[in-house]
Parts: structure tokens; sequence; C-alpha cells
């Protein structure tokens, strides 16, 4: 089994994904948040590379089962009626809903690699689910780190240091990249520590700086979704498992 990393999505062509297993990283926010969408019953998210295209697309479906959610550089996008924080996505607003879903980094990455054979969204709070799930397929994984406008995130890299370490476990023969080998040895120096790692990057001081204190401590916690957010036919929902 082959660990590829990738630090950022612009060093990759699309095209590269077709046929592979893709999980895609964004902590800060997206991945985090798309997790919890799922797991409070959300129909569908439907991830768009432009805002422009997000609107186009939630016009042309039901009117009050469709959603438009996401960000802009943190701030929540004008007309649309959710942000990126995961606590906006409480079952009472999401269940049965599909939501059209637009963010700076993650969903942009998540279009990116959309050729791919199996494409999963991972994050902290749901890291366990998913890292079984690879596990059990056994292929090649391709880790793409959404990072923050094409540059290094540390919050990705380690969560996919900590995704890396999960499946060496149980795979001990598994091969690195060396960016691979770089974001465990990140995992192995920082990750017992995540909210003060968040608090001292650079994303997370943006979002201290914006108010958004409850979503790092959200986003730095471990395991508390048991979903598996799965890519088919332009949308993301839940992995059913048997």
């Amino acid at each position: 089994m082959k660990l590829n990393v990738f630090l950022s999505p612009v060093i990759v062509d699309e095209l590269y994904f077709t046929g592979k297993t893709t999980v895609i990283i964004d902590v800060l926010r997206a991945t985090s948040t798309i997790a919890t969408a799922i797991n409070n019953g959300a129909k569908e998210v439907v991830p768009v590379a432009s805002v422009e295209f997000a609107v186009k697309v939630s016009g042309g479906m039901f009117g009050g089962q469709t959603l438009l959610g996401g960000e802009r550089n943190t701030k929540k996008i004008e007309g649309f009626a959710l942000g990126n924080s995961p606590f906006e996505y409480a079952r009472e607003l999401v269940e049965g809903k599909t939501i059209v879903f637009y963010t700076t980094n993650g969903s942009k990455s998540i279009v990116k690699a959309k050729y791919s054979e199996n494409l999963y969204t991972c994050s902290f709070v749901n890291i366990n689910a998913v890292a079984k799930h690879l596990i059990t397929l056994n292929t090649d994984i391709e880790i793409v780190c959404a990072g923050r406008n094409n540059y290094f995130s540390i919050e990705d890299a380690i969560c996919a240091g900590m995704l890396i370490s999960k499946i060496k476990k149980v795979k001990e023969d598994s091969f690195l990249n060396d960016s691979g080998t770089a974001v465990l040895t990140l995992y192995e120096k920082y990750g017992n520590n995540l909210i003060k790692m968040m608090r001292e990057s650079d994303h997370g001081k943006i979002l201290l700086e914006n108010g958004f204190e409850a979503d790092l401590e959200y986003c730095s916690s471990i395991d508390m979704l048991d979903v598996v957010p799965v890519y088919t036919n332009g949308v993301l929902k839940k992995l059913k498992t048997d």
C-alpha cells in the first residue's frame, strides 16, 4: 500500500486522480463541516469550485430543499444561508436538505479530484472512520491537503500524518512518499496538543481574529463522528456500511 501526500492541490493536475483512491483534508473548516452536515442528516453536499456556479446549481434544484453554504476568506458569502462553521449545520437546519457548498480551499480541492475512483473527505472529527474504511480497501491512497490559498497549512498536514499513523498500525509495510514522511513527523511532534497547534497556525490565527474560537476547538476534536463522506456523481453522501 502506497500513501502519497500532496501538501497543496496546486501541485497536481486533476487528471492525475483518474482511477485513484483519494482523500481530501481541509481541517479548518470545510471537511470538518461536511462531516458534520452529513452526520446531522443532510441529504447530500454538492461541492463547487466557484460562487457563481454555486448560485447557478442551487437555482436548478428544488427551492426549500436546497441551501447555499460556505465562505470566502472565512466570511459567509452574501446571499448564502450558511457559512463554513460546523455549528451552523445543526440537524434542525440541514436534515434532508441538499447543501451546495463553496469554500476558498476545501470545495475546490474536492472538485479537482473528481475523477478519482474513490473520493472521501477527512478531518480530525471523523478520522478513525475514514482510516478504518481505507484499510479495508487495501489500495494505494492519494492524500491531498487543501492548504490555504494554495499554500501549506500545518493543521491539514498533521491530520494527514495522523491518518497515515492509523493506517500504518495495521498496514505496517505501507510505503510513504517524501511528503508522507514529513507529515508523519509533524504529527509525531505536534499531534499531542491539536488545539495549541491550531491556535498558532496561520489559518487558526485568522479564525480567532474573526471570532471563530469555538470552531478551532470543535475542529481539533478527534473521532466525534462515525461518518465517511464519499463523493459520487458530483455529490458527497454518507458512505453506507454493511
